[in-house]
């Protein structure tokens, strides 16, 4: 190993003017990269917002692992920058009762890069995996030698490690950062680790772990490979409620968290997610949740045969039952359709009585394993799988992920928007308008046999139900304790008073409810959801004229 002392050097972050007043520190959640940068993580400090809020001011800036001063001056004439503050680790300060119009800069340790064969030594199995990546062969792969990628400024720091920064990589003439600094490497998402080899006990100094998106999105963006922006409109990139309470951190953090589920992926125990990550739960479902970044895996598909190797953690295509309540001990199983791994039933039962089954029933729904049959049989044990979860070899990824390169007239897609955008897939079995075979599924068949079961249900309701729940409730008295959408009204019968409320009316609702929170509207399996909502009318009909 290397060891050994060395200099802080400091680099300056781009001047920032700002109206506050405003010094202190506070400790916060842990601070991820919040802007993308060409090339992944940044080599030096970047300011990325300044927040006012009452009488503080907070400001945040991003950059490589090391201390940080923050300097203010009161006006651009001044020759004299002030310090604010002490040096810190934590790239943000609250600053409290200073002056009106500020100006900030930031100056940071030196980007030091040392390319991935210092690596080597400490980080052997990391490295040789990542060796066998795309992202290695980013400077000399065919495609980009031939599109002059290789003197393209536009390109350089996307396909190589800390382009235009002092020791980053210059030209495809130098011989020294072309050899040690070309291609897609450990500090293109981790930052300069020169400081870091130099002596690797220095924890000030070691590189950065992030799975923020915007790491990836640095490159993985713009009109050729949107990736990131598509992400970034999903409800992927959002995390609606706060994973950091105990409560859900080990529950529905392991679907709604991104740092909670890797943890779990990785083998960590519930005890530690909750004493290490109750700061850093609140990180929505980034690149590295779905993508390993640091190896391929080659998956076999098990409708065709064929093995394709990629860098996904799971395979696009299972024909498995899966389901894993929030309160199951977590089971990581590499034969589940990657979407399926969060998009299942989580155990729904129409026994529950507290709330609706979550809005993620897709794969169960395709494979026909959750509802209740016409007969009563639960379909976990007599599944009826869709010609979409056979036909379709890739299942989700075959409709929900199309790709398109740039072209004369068009955008680049990559599917990451996780939306049907175009409707070529479906040619092959459906040449004849496939799209208006999706507006007559849902809008024509499904939605109409949905207000029908609906209407049954309120019909119950207002003149069938025991008279307890008809005056307390009204057309609510077929409903969850907790409603669902379906319903106005923020309160139904009691956990005591829903043991009134006949099976075959909670088996009806149950339906209702899995077809309704799929989504798809009957598009995913469309006669197995007929079947549902048929029994489901069946059922709430028979008991109102009983």
């Amino acid at each position: 190993m290397q060891t050994g002392r060395h200099a802080l050097g400091w680099t300056t972050a781009v001047l920032i003017v700002w109206l506050t007043s405003g010094a202190a520190a506070l400790a916060e959640e842990v601070q991820h990269l919040s802007i993308t940068q060409p090339g992944g993580m940044p080599g030096w400090p970047v300011i990325t917002g300044i927040q006012r809020s009452n009488n503080t001011t907070k400001i945040t800036w991003d950059g490589p692992s090391g201390y940080y001063q923050l300097y203010y001056k009161t006006n651009l004439a001044s020759s004299t920058w002030l310090k604010l503050g002490s040096p810190n680790l934590n790239r943000t300060t609250n600053i409290t009762s200073l002056h009106s119009n500020l100006f900030f800069r930031v100056a940071g340790p030196s980007p030091l890069y040392a390319g991935s064969k210092s690596c080597l030594e400490c980080h052997a199995n990391i490295h040789s995996s990542e060796v066998m990546t795309p992202h290695t062969k980013a400077f000399t792969s065919p495609a980009f030698v031939a599109a002059g990628g290789q003197t393209n400024k536009n390109c350089l720091a996307c396909h190589t490690v800390g382009f235009g920064l002092p020791s980053g990589f210059k030209s495809a003439s130098d011989f020294r950062s072309t050899n040690l600094l070309a291609g897609v490497q450990c500090e293109s998402c981790h930052g300069p680790a020169g400081n870091h080899v130099a002596n690797e006990m220095d924890l000030t100094a070691r590189p950065r772990i992030d799975i923020a998106s915007q790491v990836c999105g640095g490159c993985h963006s713009g009109s050729h490979n949107p990736t990131f922006e598509e992400w970034n409109s999903t409800a992927h990139a959002i995390v609606t409620e706060d994973m950091n309470l105990t409560s859900r951190i080990n529950s529905c953090g392991r679907c709604h968290s991104g740092t909670a589920r890797l943890a779990m992926v990785n083998g960590m125990s519930a005890t530690t997610i909750a004493n290490t990550l109750t700061n850093d739960a609140n990180v929505a479902i980034t690149c590295a949740v779905c993508h390993d970044p640091h190896s391929v895996r080659p998956w076999t598909n098990v409708l065709t045969g064929i093995v394709t190797t990629n860098q996904l953690r799971y395979p696009v295509a299972s024909t498995n039952y899966f389901s894993l309540s929030t309160a199951a001990t977590f089971t990581n199983r590499y034969d589940i359709n990657i979407c399926a791994q969060c998009h299942n039933d989580r155990g729904a039962t129409w026994t529950s009585s507290s709330r609706p089954p979550h809005h993620s029933p897709q794969y169960n729904l395709l494979m026909g394993s959750v509802g209740i049959n016409q007969n009563g049989a639960n379909a976990a044990t007599n599944a009826t799988p869709a010609a979409h979860a056979t036909m379709i070899h890739n299942q989700c990824v075959g409709c929900h992920m199309p790709h398109q390169a740039q072209g004369a007239g068009h955008a680049a897609m990559t599917g990451h928007s996780f939306k049907v955008e175009t409707y070529e897939s479906c040619l092959t079995c459906h040449p004849t308008n496939p799209e208006g075979l999706v507006n007559l599924t849902q809008n024509f068949v499904v939605k109409p046999r949905m207000q029908q079961v609906k209407a049954a249900l309120d019909y119950w309701a207002t003149t069938a139900s025991p008279m307890i729940l008809r005056t307390n409730y009204g057309a609510l008295a077929w409903e969850y304790t907790t409603p669902g959408e379906l319903s106005s009204g923020t309160r139904g019968p009691t956990d005591a008073q829903q043991a009134l409320i006949p099976a075959a009316i909670k088996q009806a609702r149950f339906n209702l409810y899995i077809v309704n929170n799929d989504g798809s509207f009957g598009v995913h399996n469309p006669l197995y959801t007929i079947n549902l909502l048929d029994a489901a009318y069946y059922w709430a009909v028979s008991e109102s004229f009983q």
